[in-house]
């Protein structure tokens, strides 16, 4: 058989289930830390419950993402996971999904490796969304997960710490209230309002106009100009004034 024919038919093969997102939708991908459980623990010598280094890789793994070719209208990132609001007219790839999940795996994979230099992987699921109103949803649940894994968090690390099994300090807390895991940790001194914003919401990126000066390089004179540049908000707003922020951000890209 020629070159040609088998050629024809195997990118046939290749293509066989592949998807696109479809036209005027938005693209959401999550990526989330593979196996990062047994990497933290055995691998990694983090503070608990939550560690500034990991804290600040998953950052710059996501400031990564931003650069690597596609339209990036919001980035998301808390605990292990990142998401990525990607432009509904963005056409990187043709908007095939296996491309967007393999290309955004490997480069976040890589990258969060070299930071610890530890072999780390994150997977990565593309999800279509139809509106803005779900995509406010969307990221309204992710910052709720967060604030929710965080105060769990808190109160099962404070058991262990205080001599409680694995056993023991999961069952004590598996069944209250947000109320009463709040006055589980005052008990013990800690108040969950003063906790860093990034440990209770997690962070985002977007990028913003900044009005610079500079030198002109013909006539040597100041000239002002703006420029985009990824900004880290770090004090994320809640509820409906989070669901606002977000709507302006997203219309305005």
């Amino acid at each position: 058989m020629k070159f040609e024919a088998i050629d024809a038919k195997m990118r046939k093969n290749e293509t066989l289930f592949d998807q696109h997102v479809l036209p005027d939708n938005y693209i959401i991908v999550r990526l989330d830390g593979k196996g990062f459980t047994k990497l933290t623990k055995e691998s990694l010598d983090l503070e608990k419950p939550f560690d500034i280094r990991f804290h600040d890789a998953m950052v710059a793994t996501t400031k990564h993402l931003l650069t690597v070719g596609f339209k990036v209208l919001y980035a998301y990132t808390q605990s292990d996971e990142i998401s990525l609001l990607i432009d509904k007219d963005d056409k990187t790839f043709n908007r095939k999904v296996r491309k967007i999940n393999s290309v955004l795996a490997g480069e976040a994979s890589a990258f969060f490796s070299m930071f610890f230099n530890k072999l780390s992987v994150l997977d990565c699921r593309t999800i279509c969304i139809p509106n803005i109103e779900m995509v406010l949803d969307y990221f309204c649940w992710r910052q709720e997960d967060a604030h929710r894994n965080s105060l769990s968090a808190y109160c099962y690390w404070t058991l262990r710490e205080k001599g409680d099994s694995y056993i023991d300090a999961t069952k004590k807390i598996e069944k209250l209230s947000t109320a009463a895991k709040n006055e589980l940790l005052f008990q013990h001194g800690i108040n969950y309002n003063n906790v860093p914003s990034w440990q209770k919401r997690g962070v985002s990126m977007f990028y913003k106009r900044i009005d610079k000066k500079g030198i002109n390089p013909i006539n040597q004179e100041e000239i002002e100009y703006t420029r985009k540049e990824i900004f880290l908000d770090t004090e994320l707003l809640i509820r409906e004034e989070y669901r606002e922020f977000l709507l302006k951000i997203i219309t305005s890209g």
